[in-house]
Order: C-alpha cells, then sequence, then structure tokens
C-alpha cells in the first residue's frame, strides 16, 4: 500500500457520521475475472462492509452493472443504510428498493447489430447489462489489439444510436450519455450533506469520481485498487479487492479506537 496524503482520512476517522465512502464494484470490492457474471465481491466484503455501514454517514456503491446485479455478486443486501448506484448512476438501489428511468431506446439498435459487428473477432464477449451493452476482449489472444481494432466501429455504432462508448480494462461499453460516476457521486454527497469522502476505483470509468473527490471541496481520499492494465494517480494505492478490504478494515479499526 502507498499513501500520498492522510488528511482525509483523518477527517473520516475524527467525523465518521459526515462521511460518505464510495466504491466502484469490478476490481475494487470484486476481483476481474475473465466471465463478469462469474464476479463475486471478495471473501472478507460483505462483513467489512457491513462494520463500516455501522460507523460512516452512508456507504455507496457507484458501478457501471445494474444495481440490482451488484447487490446479489456482492451480497450486500444486509449493509446497514448501502446505496447502490448503478448503470453510472442511472439505477438507485436502497432498502431493497430499485428506482431507474426508462431504457435508452437506442439500445434496440445496438442489440440487433453489435453481434455481427463482433462476429468476425474470435473470442470477443457481448455482455448486455439492460441498460448498457459491454464489448469484453480479454477473452481473446491479443485483448488491447482486439480492443482497438473495435474502438472506431463501436464507436460509430453507438453515435448512431445515440449513445457513449466508456473505455475500460479490455471492454468499451455503450450506455446513455449525460452520466457517469462523477456526476452520480457529486449528487450522492450534495444530497447526504457529506463532510467528507472517500472513493476507491479501478478503471477508466472511475476518474470521473476521483475528479469528483478533488473537485467536492471536502476532505477526500481517492483510492486505486491497483492493477498491471491501467495506471490511475490516486492518494492510495492498494493491491487490488485484498488491498481495498485491508484499507477499509484498518478506517474501521482506527474509528472505534
Amino acid at each position: 500500500m502507498t499513501v500520498n496524503t492522510p488528511d482525509g482520512l483523518r477527517a473520516i476517522v475524527d467525523d465518521p457520521a459526515g462521511a460518505v465512502i464510495g466504491l466502484d464494484f469490478d476490481g475494487t470490492l470484486s476481483p476481474i475475472v475473465p466471465d463478469p457474471a462469474a464476479a463475486r465481491i471478495h471473501p472478507d466484503g460483505p462483513a467489512v462492509l457491513a462494520r463500516l455501514g455501522r460507523l460512516v454517514g452512508a456507504v455507496v456503491v457507484v458501478t457501471g452493472r445494474p444495481a440490482a446485479t451488484a447487490v446479489e455478486y456482492g451480497s450486500l443486501a444486509d449493509v446497514p443504510g448501502l446505496v447502490v448506484l448503478g448503470h453510472y448512476g442511472l439505477e438507485r438501489w436502497e432498502a431493497g428498493t430499485l428506482t431507474a428511468p426508462p431504457v435508452h431506446p437506442g439500445l434496440a439498435r445496438v442489440r440487433a447489430e453489435l453481434p455481427r459487428l463482433i462476429s468476425r473477432f474470435e473470442g470477443v464477449g457481448y455482455e448486455d447489462k439492460e441498460r448498457a451493452v459491454a464489448v469484453h476482449t480479454r477473452r481473446t489472444a491479443d485483448p488491447q489489439g482486439t480492443l482497438e481494432a473495435l474502438r472506431e466501429p463501436v464507436a460509430k455504432l453507438a453515435a448512431e444510436a445515440g449513445l457513449t462508448v466508456e473505455p475500460g480494462k479490455f471492454v468499451l461499453e455503450l450506455r446513455p450519455p449525460g452520466v457517469d460516476k462523477g456526476v452520480a457521486l457529486g449528487a450522492f454527497l450534495e444530497a447526504r450533506s457529506a463532510r467528507s469522502v472517500l472513493f476507491a476505483g479501478d478503471d477508466l470509468g472511475d476518474l470521473p469520481a476521483f475528479a469528483a473527490v478533488r473537485a467536492c471541496g471536502l476532505p477526500g481520499v481517492t483510492v486505486f485498487s491497483g492493477s498491471a492494465e491501467v495506471t490511475v494517480e490516486a492518494d492510495i494505492v492498494v493491491d487490488g479487492p485484498a488491498g481495498v478490504m485491508e484499507l477499509l478494515g484498518s478506517i474501521a479499526d482506527a474509528i472505534e479506537r
């Protein structure tokens, strides 16, 4: 674990009732796996988050996944006060209730045309998230080369359907425009009158949330759940989900002292 500044952590520990702990799911709470449907939270995750949920103002998971899927794969339903903002903030799960706008109409065109577009690339995966569609190249012989070859045609299809493309670790996600993790996190902080914030993420889609932490004017901490695939500047760098669990546990320890 590497740490650049303790200021945000000190604010969280000194005033936990005002703290918001924000977390990505894949690569942060759950290890990255070849099949997205096989992803599950780190074994320590439910207990660590339940413990934190009793200590801080709010725990919020901000993910590109459907909110209900994150709750299921994370065994999160029993975390006290947990909020899950799915599809980059389009969906909200809280206390067992899911709220969301209608599905973007452009996704119907993407579902019709994308399988043909990717069929010439052996090993490319297609994940339908209901409110978004993701193209995965992790299982191909050349994940990065295949991603680059798909970038332009996928972007063209997305534009024609009125969608945007969110790139990540060997993935291109087509989703509605105007939402990102920074917008979602910033609105949540304001709604909760937060006095400090931590956000942990591992991929390019988490950068807007890191920017929101830095721009919100609150004592804040950005945590990068490190991997060899992406390099992100953050206050704290940990070794994947296991490192995230260790950090969150240490915060809970410090609060309880």
